[in-house]
């Protein structure tokens, strides 16, 4: 078998109930050392001076897991860009 007939993986995603619902987030932190990578999300609570982030979920990844997110984040990106221009010229 070539390499471009090879198929991936069937993978099942299995979502505890008490996180399928998800989390608002409109701030992020990253912190990079030489171990992991660390994504914080936050809520900006409206109205508070100092203005105060409340955290709402932090992620701690390997540099490669993190690589990969980059990119697949970027792909789908582009792709809503690219469907947004398609329906803005229409």
């Amino acid at each position: 078998m070539s390499e471009n007939n090879k198929q991936s993986p069937q993978v099942n995603l299995k979502i505890d109930p008490t996180v399928e619902q998800g989390s608002y987030a409109n701030a992020i932190s990253i912190h990079v050392n030489h171990n992991e990578v660390i994504l914080d999300f936050g809520y900006m609570l409206p109205n508070q001076d100092p203005v105060t982030i409340k955290l709402v979920s932090r992620i701690n990844m390997t540099h490669h897991t993190a690589e990969s997110l980059m990119n697949v984040l970027s792909n789908a990106m582009l792709d809503w860009r690219n469907k947004n221009k398609k329906s803005n010229q229409e």
